[in-house]
């Protein structure tokens, strides 16, 4: 099975290799028709410190780091 591919943008990068990276999807609301958009914060692996508050970036799932991280930043 693939591992799963996020686009979202860096929301924080207070804390040493871990970046927190909302993800927003849009969906038609099935009542109403009206596009809606809900986001989620991933927390993301970052070995080198290289994402910085507000970036675009890809986040790619893989076996549990820590607690809380299950995703890993792809580099590019």
């Amino acid at each position: 099975m693939p591992k799963r591919i996020l686009q979202g943008v860096v929301v924080s990068d207070a804390n040493d290799k871990t970046i927190v990276v909302r993800v927003e999807r849009r969906f038609t609301h099935p009542l109403y028709k009206k596009t809606v958009r809900r986001s989620k914060k991933y927390h993301a692996h970052d070995e080198a410190n290289a994402a910085k508050m507000g970036d675009k970036v890809r986040i790619q799932e893989c076996p549990p780091i820590s607690k809380n991280k299950c995703w890993t930043l792809i580099a590019g």
